[in-house]
């Protein structure tokens, strides 16, 4: 039986919509889909339809991924998000990469211990339920700044979609009912989240059946009229802030008129010939793959064969090694000394290579601190048109739905980002992330971070664009060109995501 959610999905320009059927087993990966136009990646149909309308409208892949972030907020309410907040990597088509962070930030009142109960131990679930969880959310500074600087249409053009689904409704599929089943008992805690996606009785909905989200439709309507100002500046911040304020939360109207987005430079690195662009911090994502990757490039994998022992060890010690250096040495640029030098080092790659015991598993306790994994409840697209622009999108609520609140009049569901934060060194936060000092909370700083967007070239020209949701293990959203492979895995345990399936286009 299919693992639950909405489906993936995969619009392809031929000009058509393509959809690509799953193996009920997972057991043999699909024939990718090719386009010779463009191609939209995303987890839910109806928003992969509409970045196709956008580029079929002539809009370039950044258009699109904009189009598709708002869409995703009404059709995707588990991780797509205007509350949330998340990571853009974009290649332009004259070889120039860049990337947006409008990940959430902590408020100004927040303390480093706002999480621990008196005797110094965590509060369980106040980091993740209720208004106590929020983060200043980024997503529609986000896509406003995209658009302003790479984008080539209206913002009123690329809402309209999004406002058409909220306030005439769309048809709920199994993969949308399921979700909504899943979220159902943290959204029921909720009055407003309730009354939007849960029935009068309670009951959720049932296939078939149109949710419609009049409060959204308006609020995404005031954001296509006045942009920005109408999220942070008006009537939608003066909503949240006065649904925290009633409910023990700490946002404040200061927290949104000060959201700012950062554009940086993309980590980069080659391996094998391939050129990486992807996140660099507040992200992990490309420090972590780029020294991974540089630590890889010291063993003859293709000679040692896919899924061999000595593959496997050589990956999993790679992997091991990174996220000790993950945990504890990286955090917000703002408020850190982030060592992305080092880190990224083909010589530190090297040191790596030399302390691994090319016939021994390490022992994670001996290298400390330990962990990995992050939220597998966000959501990953990813697009290219026919100039051969790409965008990566990784944005999420952290948990699903968030923190399951929706500011009365708003629409929009909240997230619980706070969560990844170091609540408290050494101890785990909901997906078992053990973190240290750099990743402490403290007054607008950004959590850190795994999302991973990422944009590979190869011969100067895109080659695949990918992204993941959630931490350990990856399911990937793939948009690119030539060969690419596609493996389903396992379920992370309590997840209910299903695997993104392959693309492919010819540029």
């Amino acid at each position: 039986m299919l693992p639950v959610n909405s489906r993936g999905s995969f619009a392809a320009l031929f000009f058509s919509v393509v959809f690509m059927p799953l193996h009920p087993a997972f057991a043999a990966s699909p024939e990718p889909v090719k386009a010779e136009h463009g191609m939209v990646v995303t987890a839910q149909h109806l928003a992969s339809d509409v970045g196709v309308e956008v580029l079929k409208k002539g809009g370039n892949a950044v258009d699109a991924a904009v189009a598709v972030g708002y869409a995703l907020a009404v059709v995707y309410p588990t991780a797509g998000n205007i509350g949330g907040g998340g990571f853009m990597t974009i290649r332009l088509k004259d070889g120039r990469t860049t990337f947006l962070d409008f990940r959430e930030r902590a408020p100004l009142a927040s303390t480093k211990t706002m999480y621990l109960d008196g005797k110094g131990e965590i509060v369980k679930g106040a980091s993740t339920a209720g208004y106590l969880a929020v983060g200043v959310p980024g997503s529609v500074m986000g896509f406003e700044t995209a658009r302003e600087k790479y984008g080539t249409l209206s913002r009123k053009e690329l809402l309209a979609p999004a406002i058409r689904f909220a306030k005439d409704g769309f048809v709920l599929d199994q993969g949308d009912v399921a979700s909504l089943q899943n979220g159902a008992k943290k959204l029921s805690n909720d009055k407003a989240a309730a009354a939007i996606y849960l029935k009068p009785d309670g009951k959720s909905f049932a296939i078939g059946e149109t949710l419609v989200q009049p409060e959204l439709a308006a609020s995404l309507t005031s954001i296509s009229e006045k942009g920005p100002d109408a999220f942070y500046k008006g009537a939608i911040a003066d909503d949240i802030v006065k649904a925290s304020a009633a409910t023990g939360g700490i946002l404040a109207k200061a927290d949104f008129e000060q959201y700012t987005v950062r554009e940086l430079k993309p980590v980069t690195c080659n391996y094998r010939g391939y050129e990486i662009a992807s996140s660099p911090p507040p992200s992990s994502g490309g420090v972590i793959i780029c020294e991974i990757l540089n630590v890889l490039e010291g063993y003859p994998l293709s000679y040692l064969g896919y899924g061999s022992a000595e593959t496997v060890h050589a990956m999993v010690e790679a992997m091991r090694h990174a996220y000790v250096d993950r945990n504890s040495a990286l955090g917000d640029p703002d408020f850190i000394q982030n060592p992305v030098e080092k880190l990224t080092n083909k010589a530190y790659a090297k040191e790596i290579r030399a302390s691994i015991n090319p016939f021994k598993a390490g022992i994670s306790k001996d290298l400390t601190p330990k962990g990995m994994g992050e939220s597998t409840e966000t959501t990953h697209y990813s697009i290219i048109d026919n100039d051969g622009n790409a965008v990566a999108v990784t944005y999420t609520l952290n948990g699903s739905f968030g923190a399951g609140v929706v500011a009365p009049g708003t629409g929009i569901l909240l997230n619980n980002e706070m969560d990844d934060f170091t609540s408290k060194p050494g101890s785990p936060n909901l997906y078992g992330l053990v973190q240290g000092e750099a990743n402490a909370i403290e007054p607008k700083k950004t959590p850190l971070s795994s999302m991973s967007p990422t944009v590979i070239s190869k011969d100067g020209k895109p080659f695949m664009v990918i992204g993941s949701p959630g931490g350990a293990p990856h399911h990937h959203h793939y948009a690119g060109s030539d060969h690419q492979r596609y493996r389903p895995r396992h379920e992370h345990p309590g997840s209910h995501r299903r695997p993104a399936h392959p693309s492919s286009m010819a540029a």
